[in-house]
Order: C-alpha cells, then sequence, then structure tokens
C-alpha cells in the first residue's frame, strides 16, 4: 500500500497543471475492458487525476481485477461486462485487436438489455484503426454515435496490470480517428481526457492512420522478428548471439515483444505493412545495389541523410536545437570575476560557414571545408542541403567534404525545409530556391517565423519569382513556386537596396546565377561582402563597382578548398571583456577580419579601446589575424553611421562597453537591430536598466550614459563594478545573453541570464570558453536530475 501511496503523490507534482479536472470529473463511470500495461496505466492516470467519479473494469484474469480493488484503483471489477457496466458513460476496450470484435458483441448486448445508454462514448488503444471501425460495423450495422477509435503512442518494456504507471501517456501522442457518424462532444471529451492525463492529441483519419503505423511500428517489428529468427536459424547460433553488438542488441529488443498481440496486428494491418514491406524492400536493393558497385558517394549521401534525418526531423517537430536538447531552457548564473587572459581560438565564421555549404553544394566536383562553425544554424542550412539530395560528409571537427551537384543538380525535398533560428539560411536559399525547378517551402522555429521575410521576397518577385510570404507582416512559412510551374526563368534586375543588408544584397545575386541577364544591386552603404569572395573563389565572376555588384546569369561553380576563419562577431565578445576588465590581455588566433566586419575593431578604437593586429595573412580568400587587446580606459563616442552595417551584430556587446566608457555613447542608424532574433535595441536596453544603466531608447538606436571613470595619466582605471546584479530575460536570442555574460567582468553582483539555450546557434562552448580565460559561468541546464523522467 505504501507503493501505491507513492505513485500517487508523484502523479499530484506531474498534474499539478490540471485542478480544475480534480474539482469537476469528466465521467460519471469509465470502464476500462482490459487491464494490461497501457489499460491499467490510463486507469490509474484517471485515479489519480479525479477524471471519473467511478472507476470499473473488466478482464478474465481475476488477480488483476482482485488487485485493482485491494489496491484502491477500482471501484469494482468483473468477468462479464453485464456485471459492472451500469452507470457507466465511457468504455476504453484495451484487448489485442482480434478480440475487439467479441467485446463489440458483449456491448451491443448490454446495450439491448438496457444496461448501457445507446449514446456512450466508446473508445479503444489499438494499434490498428481500419479493422476496430470495420469490426464495429460487422456487429452494430450502423456505427454507435459514441465510437471514437484512439490510439495512444506509447508502451513499455514490462507488460501486465503490476507494470502500469500512471505518467506512461506524458508528453506522448494520442491519435483520435474522427468519424462522420460520431457524435461531437464525444470527441471533446475524449480528447480532454488523454490531454488531462498529459498527452498530446491529434486528429487523424483511420487509413492514413494504419499507413503511419505500418511504417513506424508495425515494420520495425516485423524486421525485428525477422532478423532475430535469421540469426537463429544459422548452424553457428551460438556465436552470433554470443558475439553480437550492442547494436543487434538495441535493434532486437522490440522482438521480445508478445508474439500473439504481434501476429494479430500483423493481420489486422495486412494492407499496409505489406505496403511497407515492398517499399522497403526496393530501398534494400537499392543500398545492396549501391555495395556491389562500390558506389561510395551515393553510399555515403544514403548514410548521411539517414543520420542526420533521424535527428532532424525531431527537433523540427519539436522546433528544439540541433546540438543540445538537454539545454533547453537554460540560464547562466555567472558570479562576478575581474579579469581575463589567455590566447584562445573562436569557432569558425558562422557566415563563411552558410556560404560554403550553398556554394559547395552548387558546384561541379568536390568541396573540402575545413574550421566550419558546428552551431546550430550552420547545421540547419546544412540540413537543408541533404534534403535536397546533396551527399555531404560531416561535420567531423569542423572537417566537411560537399559533393557538388551542379546548378541544375538540386532535388525537391520531402518535407518543408527547415531553418530552426537561421535568418540567414531562409534568406540566402530563398534566392536560390526561386530559381529552381521545383516547388519549395521554408520555415523555421517560433522566433524565425515571426522575422520579416518581404524584404528578401518582394526583389525576388521583381525578378519573376513567385513567392507566398505568411500573414500581413510577411514572415514565414515561405512557399516557393518553381520555373517548372511558373513557366519562364528569372529575369536579372538593377535593385537599389533601401538599407544595407548582406542577406538581401546575398539573396539577390544567387538567385541571379540562374536569371536572364544581369543582376545588378547597389547598396546605401558598405556590408559584409563574403558571397562576393566565395563567389570569386568557386570561379564565378562577380563585378564590384564601389557599392554596385553584379553577376551575370548562367555560369558554373567550381569545388575546390574553403578554409572558414574564426567569427570576428563571436570574438566581440571577449575583446569587450579583456578591454572592460582589470589587467588583462587577450589574444584570439586566426580570426576573420575582412574589411567588411571589422566595424567592431574600428569602433572600439574610437572608444580608445588598446587592440593589436599580427599575423596578417589570407586564409580561402578571406584576411586574417591574430588580435591582441588590453585593458584599457574606454571613452564614450557617437558611433559614426558609416560603421553601423559592419558592426550590425556585434552592437549587444558594444552596449557593454558603451556601460563601462567614461561619458556618452550614442547610437543611430540602427533600426535593423529591431528585426533581429530579438528587438535587441529594447532588450538591451531593459537589461541594462536593470543592473543600473541609464538609457535611453531612440527610434533607430541608443542612447547610454556610461560609469567609467577617467584614469590618471596612463593608469587604467577599470577596477570598479559598474554593473549591480540581476536577473535577464534573453528573449532566447544568443547575442544578448552573451552579452550580458560579458558585463560580470564589472558586475557588483551575481547575474542570471534566462534563456541561454540559443546560444549553441552561433557560438558552441561559449561558456567552457569563458571559463577557461578567467571567468565564472555556470550553466544551470534546468533539468532536475532527481526526477525518474523514464
Amino acid at each position: 500500500m505504501q507503493k501505491i501511496n507513492k505513485t500517487s503523490n508523484s502523479q499530484a507534482q506531474v498534474y499539478q497543471a490540471q485542478p480544475l479536472i480534480k474539482a469537476q470529473p469528466l465521467f460519471q463511470q469509465v470502464c476500462i475492458i482490459g487491464l494490461g500495461l497501457i489499460g491499467a496505466s490510463l486507469a490509474q492516470a484517471i485515479k489519480d487525476n479525479g477524471l471519473s467519479k467511478r472507476l470499473v473494469a473488466v478482464d478474465r484474469y481475476a488477480p488483476s481485477l482482485e488487485a485493482g480493488i485491494e489496491q484502491g484503483l477500482l471501484d469494482a471489477g468483473g468477468l462479464t461486462l453485464s456485471e459492472v457496466i451500469t452507470g457507466s458513460d465511457l468504455i476504453v476496450i484495451a484487448v489485442p485487436v482480434q478480440a475487439v470484435e467479441a467485446v463489440f458483441v458483449d456491448i451491443k448486448g448490454v446495450m439491448n438489455s438496457g444496461q448501457l445508454a445507446s449514446d456512450c462514448i466508446i473508445t479503444d488503444v489499438c494499434s490498428t484503426k481500419g479493422n476496430i471501425i470495420a469490426a464495429a460495423k460487422a456487429v452494430f450495422t450502423t456505427l454507435p454515435i459514441g465510437l471514437v477509435p484512439a490510439h495512444p503512442i506509447a508502451g513499455a518494456e514490462n507488460s501486465g496490470y503490476h507494470a502500469r504507471r500512471a505518467e506512461l501517456f506524458v508528453n506522448h501522442s494520442v491519435i483520435i480517428c474522427k468519424l462522420p457518424t460520431t457524435n461531437y462532444m464525444s470527441i471533446i471529451k475524449l480528447r480532454q481526457l488523454w490531454e488531462a492525463v498529459g498527452a498530446t492529441v491529434m486528429a487523424m483519419d483511420a487509413e492514413h492512420h494504419d499507413s503511419i503505423l505500418a511504417h513506424t511500428s508495425h515494420l520495425p517489428h516485423l524486421l525485428a522478428f525477422n532478423l532475430v529468427e535469421q540469426l537463429a536459424s544459422h548452424d553457428d547460433n551460438l556465436d552470433m548471439f554470443r558475439y553480437a553488438a550492442g547494436g543487434f542488441r538495441d535493434f532486437s529488443r522490440i522482438a521480445a515483444s508478445d508474439p500473439k498481440m504481434w501476429h494479430d496486428i500483423f493481420f489486422a494491418n495486412q494492407s499496409a505493412i505489406v505496403s511497407a514491406l515492398d517499399e522497403y524492400s526496393v530501398c534494400l536493393q537499392t543500398m545492396r545495389q549501391l555495395i556491389i558497385d562500390k558506389d561510395s558517394t551515393a553510399l555515403m549521401g544514403l548514410l548521411g541523410r539517414a543520420q542526420a534525418a533521424r535527428r532532424h526531423f525531431g527537433h523540427m517537430l519539436a522546433s528544439t536545437p540541433y546540438t543540445d536538447i538537454s539545454a533547453m531552457s537554460a540560464s547562466y548564473v555567472i558570479s562576478p570575476s575581474t579579469t581575463v587572459t589567455g590566447t584562445i581560438a573562436i569557432p569558425g565564421d558562422k557566415s563563411i560557414s552558410h556560404r560554403s555549404i550553398m556554394l559547395g553544394s552548387l558546384a561541379e566536383g568536390v568541396t573540402h571545408v575545413t574550421g566550419f562553425l558546428e552551431g546550430e544554424d550552420a547545421l540547419a542550412t546544412l540540413q537543408a542541403f541533404r534534403d535536397m539530395g546533396v551527399t555531404i560528409e560531416g561535420p567531423n571537427k569542423g572537417r566537411l567534404t560537399i559533393h557538388g551537384v551542379g546548378m541544375n543538380g538540386l532535388k525537391p525535398s520531402k518535407t518543408p525545409l527547415y531553418m530552426g533560428n537561421s535568418g540567414t539560411s531562409m534568406r540566402l536559399l530563398s534566392g536560390i530556391l526561386a530559381a529552381q525547378a521545383f516547388d519549395s517551402v521554408l520555415t523555421g522555429d517560433t522566433s524565425l517565423n515571426k522575422r520579416p521575410m518581404e524584404r528578401v521576397a518582394a526583389p525576388l518577385r521583381q525578378m519573376g519569382a513567385v513567392i507566398q510570404s505568411t500573414g500581413t507582416s510577411g514572415t514565414s512559412p515561405l512557399s516557393i513556386t518553381g520555373r517548372d510551374n511558373v513557366g519562364k526563368l528569372l529575369q536579372g534586375i538593377n535593385y537599389d537596396m533601401p538599407v544595407a543588408s548582406a542577406q538581401i544584397k546575398s539573396c539577390l545575386l544567387l538567385a541571379g546565377l540562374w536569371a536572364d541577364g544581369t543582376t545588378t544591386v547597389t547598396q546605401p552603404e558598405v556590408s559584409r561582402d563574403h558571397t562576393e569572395r566565395m563567389l570569386s573563389a568557386f570561379g564565378y565572376e562577380v563585378t564590384v563597382d564601389g557599392n554596385r555588384i553584379s553577376v551575370e546569369g548562367g555560369g558554373k561553380l567550381t569545388g575546390g578548398d574553403i578554409a572558414v576563419p574564426a567569427d570576428i562577431s563571436s570574438a566581440a565578445f571577449f575583446m569587450v571583456a579583456a578591454a572592460i576588465s582589470k589587467g588583462s590581455e587577450l589574444t584570439l588566433t586566426q580570426v576573420g577580419v575582412n574589411p567588411t566586419r571589422t566595424g567592431i575593431i574600428d569602433i572600439l578604437k574610437l572608444m580608445n579601446a588598446d587592440i593589436s593586429l599580427s599575423n596578417e595573412t589570407h586564409v580561402g580568400g578571406e584576411p586574417v589575424a591574430d588580435i591582441t587587446i588590453r585593458s584599457s580606459n574606454l571613452m564614450g563616442i557617437e558611433i559614426p553611421e558609416s560603421l553601423v552595417p559592419l558592426a550590425i551584430d556585434e552592437f549587444p556587446v558594444l552596449f557593454i562597453a558603451a556601460s563601462c566608457a567614461q561619458g556618452r555613447t550614442v547610437l543611430t542608424g540602427a533600426k535593423e537591430l529591431r528585426v533581429k532574433e530579438s528587438d535587441r535595441i529594447v532588450v538591451m536596453a531593459e537589461g541594462l536598466q536593470t543592473l543600473g544603466i541609464d538609457c535611453t531608447v531612440t527610434e533607430d538606436g541608443l542612447i547610454i550614459e556610461g560609469k567609467g571613470i577617467e584614469g590618471n595619466g596612463t593608469e587604467i582605471n577599470n577596477s570598479q563594478p559598474i554593473f549591480g546584479g540581476g536577473h535577464i530575460v534573453s528573449h532566447h536570442d544568443h547575442r544578448i545573453a552573451m552579452s550580458f555574460t560579458v558585463a560580470s567582468l564589472r558586475a557588483s553582483q551575481q547575474i542570471t541570464i534566462e534563456g541561454v539555450e540559443t546560444v549553441n546557434t552561433s557560438f558552441p562552448g561559449f561558456a567552457e570558453l569563458a571559463n577557461q580565460i578567467g571567468m565564472a559561468v555556470q550553466v544551470d541546464s534546468g533539468i532536475d536530475n532527481s526526477i525518474d523522467n523514464a
């Protein structure tokens, strides 16, 4: 009895979000037919959550009924339906699929005798639906108006009444099959029941359900049984099983399931399973032939796509990060520190990593990439091209091998292309996809789907593209119609950009590679030119005349070697960290110093920062250098608007530098900051004010009253705290989170930053590197490891 009480207490914690349901039961009496794992677990969940005034059960195994009554789970139990059914307004059928028709016969009998109302809700938990509906028609002729076929996608290795777990359905899906004959309120009440026990409910027609389950559940079980039988039939079967590796044990685990149950399922869903098996046989023959032919590229592409797809679709459906699910809803807890020192390497440049995937995929031949940034955003781009048929080996410690398919070799993705949180991926890919022969859909996570996409869609339409954005705000998902359905090529245009934006410029230049004629983009200010440089590196001619950049359509790209330098946007956090802290000297090795990206260096120098460059060279067509920065007496400045496009991503951390400077810093001409992952002007201002900094938000910038004190002569006076402590909400913006981490170097108290899981979008390993140079960053994943989440 003690164990039952413990389970009940545990469930009170899990389900405390549904107190309303506990106060108002959904049903007068629920009858569970079959007290196996699923039936008994649902009974326990109903009991723990107070979803029914009474709970009764029918089972052929009397000891299960006796245990249920003795332990207080059931109010009554019987070997036949007529013993307990009176007063029931919900029946849950939890028996093997082949036994369901006999249960329907019993239900019809108690309806005819007047023990059960004809509109009672009747549902099931079976993994096939077509045969359930057929059985009901065979028994009732006209389907009962309360019949709602359902299937919880949940289970466990152990079975039977004593294996029950009330939390079995938490965070699992339940499929409800709506029938035209069903009373609508029956569907509503059943949905409420499943949601109350923690499940996510979705609607699906019965035929589609059986097809999906045939592929995702029934086929894997069939293959597992068959593989074990194959090995057991060998003459040396003892050695086969003795030396079986972990992969075999993992795959064949499901062959330990109940043979009678699966025998019944395979016959019940015969048509869909045979179809899935035929499809699998074709795919297996394809792989067999690739091995016979020793077609390394094609086999590597197939294996790579399969490996990535297993992870990708889970992240896409849940809108979670690629690199670390455990970091969701994570926070930084940072204790004040004063000094940073050392020599460190910064991860690869995100902008160049994106473009290496895109152009390498479109090139003829093989492209080898080193220094690739294995962050969320770049991985989204990589996955998109895998989805379009490109074979990509890696990433492995920053190394990729891309087997280019040429300018016209991309294939349509079978699903929407998921960009995660990457605006760069979505905007640049829009230009590429607008010129393809096939239709495409681009989507992202909740944050990305709020960001403006008309800024690329509108000029692409001027080139003849057919693009549909979403809603009145012109956001994603984006639907792009291919030229095969439009009937014409894109046309080159002359486009005057209203704002300097490397993403818009790159989108149009990439579309121009397929356009008829010349595409010319004129920008009001210089913006980063990685696309132009990399196109040239791949052998595509680009004409640059001041702020006018042009490409002629119809050329080709040739694969080669791309070395990705360290990302100056990521280096910016450590540059500011060294400048504002006491007695610090930090060297960042081989950082990209493309002149269209060095606004952070120029602005810090104007603020009197002590920065020097050494070991200057070129890597893959991009200039790189070691950057050394030391403690500095920073001065407030009016930031020249000409430098704004060259430092647009670095302003959050520059706001930290301005807070530590002597005097006022004024930023104007930075309206672009308001449509990033967050409104970075407002969010940074809120955080600065939380930490005690006076600042004023303007329409296109920010005014910050620095709290730095003038040094005496050459003395560096940056030892006193500038910031207080407090709780910062990053709005899941990676640059906001990292910027306020830097602020801890001049804080008097602990700073907690909420929502740092997105740091992996641009800077995996940021916290570890910060601690390596002397900071004190603790990552709180938000997961209570004391709770068994199995």
